[in-house]
């Protein structure tokens, strides 16, 4: 299978490849303007693309699927290029099957000799598209929006799933340019009366096509965005200001770091409901509505932010940036844009599902892991067991030792180890639906994975063999001490000393923020060289246990009913066994091991907004508001659809995540990704949850009235901790912006 999808993927990069040449031969975006308003260089084009073979795409399964389209458009996207090509992709699906004179149309679409634009009119979703009504005498109406390089429309009639093919030159037809944002592009076509060549029912639902369309002309703004916003990445890096590169200014690089992650979202949405699309998964509707409504003011705020990169050339005309800020914008509100694809949200979960978003499939290996583990916890983790966990406050409910000694048993806090160190090598997917189903059942924390990544990577045989055994059976929780007083997010800071004394080393200072700081040991970042240069070159990593002389801890409750603490270290005698890695080579121990996990701290965020959104939306099902029922309101049905876009495109992201590293990639910048948009959207969905459910959602756990014993509230004020910790979401956009854009620093 995965060969298969390999092969796949090796065929669409040729496929964006040839033809990413043939428009920048045939439509370079410099001439785009111009061309845009010939038609005779619209029709030289769209024979062009015939000739490629891209016009037949839809009828010859050969040639490829939505997925196909989706990387085509986004080509087009970018070369500004606005021929109707998806158009015709639906009108091969609509017409499948048909014989006479709709097969010939067919032939004359595959091969270019004709350019078929697909009016859906009042089946749109937006009702400015027009309307077509169908009589024995011929059809009448009037569409808009009708891309100006057609020569036939495919109209939908406005009471059946019914197709017409009009001519546009017919007698009865009146033609009208209709500039839009300031550009020619679109035309008006009014008939009365008006001869049909055929009327037939569309192969595909009319609605259908509607959603196919909408996820093509996603595709086209986000090759349009993608296009703006790498040449104002390129921009911000040969631009100088006040003596530097504007591209070293923070401002500069986190404005570009989200945008990248924007794009990122939309692409993995894009590629995931055309995939599920081609393989007849009926949760492509419901993917291509998220993506619409994330995408539209996505590739909006990227659009935008283009700009204000490039300043006042970028809305000089002769700049390329203006064609493709005008392409995303009517790209994104067409077709009833986000307003139409939230409303279609709305219903899934309010209305039909009752709450639930559709799970992933994770493969036969990952399926049969999560249906396992959720069968495993509903015998060990259930009923009166849970109960009584449940009832404890938050701060008694990060960890319960009985539990992780439980799941020791189990072997799955080794899943992905490998088997030399007692794991079950299993696959980051894997993990994934072993988090899914952990969350799902609300069950707490277990292992210390960061730490024993850190000691299967650079640990010693004997620290392996001492430590990992403890971690794998749930018998040890390992806290980490990197942060201090002036060393946060800046770790090559610190000041805490470890020296070496003989056969020992001695460690003195103070580490702060300290979370798990009632586990067994301590994961600690010391300075082992004060004068080398940089100075994260000084640093070294010990295990240290939480029982040695010299350890003074002073706990502290945080805002979330949580609890971390300083830790004072005076005179902390450690054997020299106690160091992981090579003396003053513990920053890459650190940020290796960190690198490693950080992949997934994000889908570990994004499972746990996604298990309480859906148990926010059955409350939003079974609560009023001033008597009329609180998911009939129009603005609380488009927040929870905003909120489930979002919860998908952080799920696509955790994916991803875990994809690269089981090819064995972990690029720093995708895990960062990952952990900006899903810690943000913890905050955003926090905030959202309480705002519609009122005022009682501010009830903490034990008092009177309190909704889910506080969980949203609660959520909400844990939120700012996923934002901040593991370093701050501010340091993950210049990581991003320095790694994955190549700004300057």
């Amino acid at each position: 299978m995965g060969e298969a999808i390999n092969a796949r993927a090796a065929e669409r990069a040729l496929l964006r490849d040839s033809l990413r040449g043939f428009l920048a031969h045939h439509w370079p975006a410099a001439e785009a303007p111009a061309r845009q308003a010939d038609a005779v260089a619209l029709a030289a084009a769209w024979q062009g693309l015939g000739r490629q073979g891209l016009t037949a795409l839809g009828g010859d399964p050969d040639l490829g699927g939505v997925a196909e389209l989706m990387v085509a458009m986004q080509e087009l996207g970018r070369a500004a290029c606005p021929l109707p090509l998806a158009d015709a992709f639906l009108a091969q699906r609509a017409l499948a099957g048909a014989a006479g004179q709709a097969a010939e149309l067919r032939d004359l679409l595959a091969a270019g000799r004709v350019c078929v634009a697909l009016a859906l009119g009042r089946r749109d979703g937006d009702d400015a598209a027009g309307t077509l009504s169908l009589t024995d005498g011929g059809v009448t109406g009037t569409l808009r929006f009708v891309p100006s390089g057609a020569t036939h429309v495919l109209a939908a009639t406005d009471d059946a799933d019914t197709l017409v093919l009009v001519a546009c030159d017919a007698h009865a037809v009146t033609r009208a340019s209709t500039p839009t944002l300031g550009t020619h592009g679109y035309d008006q076509i009014s008939m009365v009366c008006c001869k049909v060549a055929w009327a037939l029912p569309s192969a595909l639902p009319i609605a259908d096509l509607a959603r196919l369309r909408r996820l093509a002309l996603l595709a086209h703004a986000h090759g349009a965005a993608r296009r703006a916003f790498e040449m104002a990445v390129d921009y911000a890096k040969e631009r100088h200001q006040f003596g530097r590169a504007i591209g070293s200014f923070q401002a500069i690089q986190h404005k570009l770091a989200n945008c990248l992650i924007d794009l990122t979202g939309v692409e993995l949405v894009i590629t995931h409901a055309a995939q599920l699309a081609d393989a007849g998964d009926a949760t492509w509707r419901h993917f291509v509505a998220a993506g619409v409504s994330f995408g539209g003011p996505a590739l909006r705020r990227v659009s935008l932010e283009t700009h204000h990169t490039f300043g006042a050339i970028g809305y000089a005309e002769e700049h390329e940036a203006p064609r493709h800020f005008r392409s995303v914008h009517l790209d994104t509100l067409a077709m009833g844009g986000v307003r139409r694809a939230r409303a279609e949200l709305a219903t899934r979960l309010l209305d039909e599902t009752g709450g639930r978003l559709p799970r992933h499939d994770l493969g036969e290996a990952g399926n049969a892991l999560r249906d396992e583990v959720g069968t495993w916890l509903a015998a060990h983790w259930s009923g009166e067991r849970k109960a009584k966990f449940d009832a404890r406050p938050f701060h008694d409910r990060e960890f319960d030792a009985g539990f992780a000694r439980a799941i020791g048993e189990t072997g799955w806090i080794g899943l992905t180890w490998p088997r030399e160190h007692g794991g079950q090598a299993r696959t980051p997917i894997e993990q994934v639906a072993f988090m899914e189903e952990m969350e799902r059942g609300e069950a707490p924390r277990i292992g210390a994975s960061v730490q024993a990544t850190a000691l299967m990577l650079f640990g010693t045989p004997a620290q392996q063999h001492r430590y990992l055994p403890e971690i794998l059976a749930g018998e040890a929780m390992h806290g980490m001490g990197y942060s201090e007083p002036q060393a946060g997010s800046d770790l090559a800071a610190l000041k805490t000393s470890a020296v070496r004394d003989g056969g020992d080393w001695v460690i003195n200072g103070q580490k702060i923020w300290t979370t798990t700081w009632w586990g067994k040991y301590m994961f600690l970042a010391a300075r082992t060289d004060p004068a080398a240069r940089p100075a994260h070159a000084g640093i070294s990593m010990f295990i240290v246990p939480m029982d040695t002389p010299g350890i003074k801890v002073h706990p502290a409750a945080t805002m979330y009913d949580g609890t971390f603490a300083n830790i004072f270290y005076d005179n902390v005698r450690v054997p020299a066994d106690a160091l992981v890695g090579p003396e003053n080579g513990g920053w890459k121990v650190l940020t290796s091991a960190l690198a490693t996990e950080r992949g997934l701290v994000g889908g570990g965020i994004v499972l746990k907004v996604q298990h309480a959104f859906e148990l926010f939306c059955g409350l939003v099902r079974s609560s009023a508001l001033d008597g009329v029922p609180l998911h009939e309101d129009a603005l609380v049905r488009e927040r929870v659809a905003q909120i489930a876009a979002e919860i998908e495109v952080g799920r696509l992201m955790m994916m991803h995540c875990a994809q690269l590293a089981g090819s064995g990639e972990t690029p720093p910048e995708a895990g960062a990704m990952s952990k900006v948009f899903s810690g943000e959207l913890m905050e955003r969905f926090g905030e959202a949850a309480l705002e519609i459910l009122g005022m009682r959602a501010t009830l903490s756990q034990g008092a009177p009235g309190s909704i889910a014993h506080g969980r949203f509230e609660q959520g909400l004020r844990h939120s700012l901790m996923w934002v901040i910790s593991i370093g701050t979401n501010e340091i993950q956009r210049s990581l991003i912006a320095q790694r994955g854009l190549g700004l300057p620093r």
